[in-house]
């Protein structure tokens, strides 16, 4: 089985990145788009486009109906939802199979398990995965109280269908427990459309490790090495690497042997990611199972030589995975651009881009659509570029990303280039010792 036309239903770098994976496929490739994105010159690339709504996510990129509408009107076998919009959504994966559409994705009862924390949670732990403690929150105030004295302070409060941090809050003492609560559930049900929350131990400034996984149609599963995630604003990533560079060999295999057996144990097929916290004795914890590509899938490209992306269309498309195991070579360091504002809480930044300069070079990738007078818009991610240094070793790779973050150099909106300067150049992510705390120290200490 292949496919002779897919559909790309994402914007931005990771829409840019699909039709470069088609062309390299010699798949035809049709892009949507909302108005506000139609002079994105990533479309002149793809074979096609078609506008599917006003700049609203919802009345657009949220909005199945059109999609699976561009879908049927330009013959498109396949679609692609890239991450975020409806990468996750088993009703959309319902809809795609109901219509004759393969999702590039895992299969709905194996969203539907990965994408329900806390049900993944279950299942991870009755396949022998450690899990850390916790339990799903009770409505009602006595019982919530309840439950979390019995899992015991501090811990964290997270959204079930919840995904980059929102819905989520660390309730470090009983006194916090109902405002917090509260106001998770408000953000999940606005960002989620579901206010299902759930409770979970907390580890005092952990690491934060996550196993990429590729699983075919036939059964097998393998993985593609490990990303260190620590570094993190807002419960949010803001830079990875691959390999992690702490941790030794023993805790390795048993990350890679847990990520598949999790993965495993729902049934899943496709790309994905296993996460994990990691404490200061070394012992790890299942955390979730992301079903989609990640957004810092580019880092396990660079040490892999595996492109991921032709890799998810190849096994939707019905092939079996072509290697049993992968070679790791160097080290890669992603950091993430955002149109944020570090000095006002990360609030988001609109305007319109002035591009100074833009790095390249040995080692140097960059994943980005914008271009020079692109407005940034209000209503999507405020990510607008993913920086990637490649080196022989870890420092080679964290010099190069100091040269080519100093070369990045835009203007029209505050972005965390600078943070992410300050960050790499930090004796703690010299020495490799960072932890989940590290942007909070660096900002708090000017």
């Amino acid at each position: 089985m292949s496919f002779e036309t897919l559909l790309v239903a994402n914007r931005g770098e990771i829409a840019l990145s699909i039709i470069e994976a088609c062309r390299e496929l010699g798949i035809r490739s049709i892009a949507v788009h909302s108005e506000a994105d139609a002079d994105m010159p990533y479309l002149r690339l793809a074979d096609g486009s078609v506008c599917i709504g006003p700049a609203e996510p919802t009345k657009s990129y949220l909005n199945i109906a059109a999609i699976i509408s561009a879908a049927e009107l330009t013959g498109a076998e396949a679609i692609h939802p890239g991450y975020g919009f409806l990468a996750e959504d088993p009703h959309f994966v319902e809809v795609c199979d109901g219509h004759g559409v393969v999702f590039v994705g895992p299969p709905e009862a194996a969203m539907k398990l990965a994408c329900d924390k806390q049900k993944a949670r279950e299942t991870a732990a009755a396949a022998g995965v450690p899990v850390l403690p916790g339990c799903l929150a009770p409505e009602d105030t006595d019982p919530l109280r309840r439950e979390a004295d019995r899992i015991g302070y501090p811990l964290l409060i997270k959204a079930v269908y919840g995904g980059g941090g929102r819905g989520m809050r660390l309730v470090p003492s009983p006194e916090q427990l109902l405002p917090a609560f509260q106001a998770a559930r408000r953000e999940a049900k606005g960002a989620f459309g579901d206010g299902s929350l759930y409770l979970e131990r907390a580890i005092a400034s952990p690491r934060h490790i996550e196993v990429q996984i590729l699983a075919d149609p036939a059964g097998r599963t393998v993985h593609l090495g490990e990303r260190e995630c620590s570094v993190q604003r807002r419960h949010q990533k803001l830079i990875e690497e691959a390999p992690a560079p702490f941790i030794d060999e023993d805790l390795r295999d048993g990350l890679y042997e847990a990520a598949i057996t999790a993965a495993s144990a729902v049934g899943y097929q496709n790309a994905g990611t296993v996460e994990f916290i990691v404490d200061r004795e070394g012992r790890f914890y299942f955390i979730e199972m992301n079903a989609r590509i990640q957004v810092e899938h580019a880092v396990t490209e660079a040490v892999t030589g595996i492109n991921l992306i032709k890799e998810q269309i190849r096994i939707a498309a019905g092939e079996e995975l072509r290697f049993s195991e992968v070679e790791l070579t160097g080290h890669a360091i992603e950091c993430r651009i955002y149109a944020e504002d570090p000095e006002r809480g990360f609030l988001p930044s609109a305007g319109r881009i002035g591009i100074e300069e833009l790095p390249g070079g040995n080692g140097i990738r960059l994943d980005t659509a914008i271009y020079d007078r692109m407005e940034v818009s209000p209503f999507y991610d405020p990510l607008i570029a993913k920086l990637i240094a490649w080196g022989g070793d870890r420092e080679e790779a964290r010099v190069r990303m100091m040269t080519a973050l100093e070369r990045f150099r835009i203007t029209g909106v505050k972005t965390t280039r600078d943070l992410c300067l300050a960050l790499i150049a930090h004796p703690d992510f010299r020495s490799g010792e960072m932890t989940t705390d590290l942007v909070e120290r660096v900002l708090s200490a000017g």
